[in-house]
């Protein structure tokens, strides 16, 4: 996708993080904007700042674990616009903890958001990004769809959000290898609907932060246990001290847009510890520590090796 100027972004999770960065990029290219959060004062704020930029923004409160959420937002696009040309499945959320302790709430709100978020994303906006190319030989579109490293990695205490992330790095292979089945000629080209996934490390967003808008529904009602505690302390000052900035993030994914780049990785510094994993799946050797290149963000697992029986 090379040109940006009045076509249409649809953004999830556009309240904060990345999603706000990415819209606030799309202003400054000139594009319109349909922009979606389950945070009605962030996303109105997102709004005001797009619009000081200049662009056009509609906004719709939005639950991506909701199917009739995402259509609804499809229609309000479609509605406002016309049509859709660069959509960011975005929106997630992070959970810790031993991945036995993770209770069913824990799952349930980790994978609907940030799975089935992006199932329902690809699965309502696609066909209508695929009949847009069709009536339209200039047709440009893409899609990008967050996961993270720990969609290329499995870091001890991050469970859930491990499980999540691979699947979101698996849906977004599958997608990239399904348009091309549709769409690529003998040589290889013709794609004008593409996909990336985007796998930032350590960013300071409010990923860390996700739990104050965990539907009440999915509290759990026990206290959280030391693993979670723990996991929850260890994201927090991983992500606090991360150098690279959300703004950052949104400058490499649009370049990756315009380069038809698929695997954006936005700390390649990293890929040494994805080349271990790799590796040890080769040789079939038992998985190395994710955190022994890293022990800066390792976490301190002493308090809860002293809770084993002797």
């Amino acid at each position: 996708m090379q040109v940006f100027s009045n076509r249409v972004a649809v953004i999830t999770g556009a309240g904060s993080g990345f999603g706000r960065e990415f819209a606030l990029t799309a202003a400054e290219l000139g594009m319109r904007l349909v922009l979606a959060d389950i945070q009605p004062a962030p996303l109105d704020e997102t709004k005001k700042m797009v619009e000081a930029n200049g662009a056009t923004a509609v906004t719709e409160v939005c639950d991506v674990s909701k199917a009739a959420d995402v259509e609804s937002l499809a229609a309000l696009a479609m509605s406002s616009f016309g049509g859709v040309n660069l959509l960011f499945n975005n929106a997630g959320v992070g959970s810790g903890g031993l991945v036995w302790e993770n209770t069913v709430k824990d799952w349930e709100w980790v994978l609907g958001v940030n799975v089935w978020g992006v199932i329902h994303g690809v699965r309502v906006f696609t066909p209508l990004m695929l009949e847009q190319a069709k009536a339209d030989p200039g047709y440009e579109g893409h899609i990008v769809n967050t996961a993270s490293m720990a969609g290329l990695l499995s870091p001890q205490l991050m469970g859930a959000y491990n499980v999540s992330k691979h699947a979101v790095v698996a849906l977004s292979e599958t997608l990239y290898h399904d348009l091309g089945a549709i769409q690529e000629n003998a040589e290889g080209q013709g794609r004008r609907l593409d996909c990336s996934v985007l796998c930032p490390a350590f960013v300071p967003t409010g990923i860390s932060q996700s739990h104050r808008v965990r539907p009440s529904a999915l509290l759990n009602e026990d206290s959280p246990t030391a693993s979670m505690k723990l996991a929850q302390s260890m994201t927090h000052k991983a992500v606090s001290s991360g150098k690279l900035t959300a703004a950052d993030v949104s400058r490499i994914t649009f370049d990756a847009i315009r380069d038809q780049r698929f695997y954006i990785i936005t700390h390649p510094k990293i890929m040494a510890t994805v080349q271990m994993r790799l590796d040890d799946i080769a040789q079939q050797s038992n998985p190395r520590d994710p955190f022994g290149m890293k022990q800066s963000v390792r976490p301190d697992l002493s308090v809860l090796q002293q809770q084993m029986p002797g």
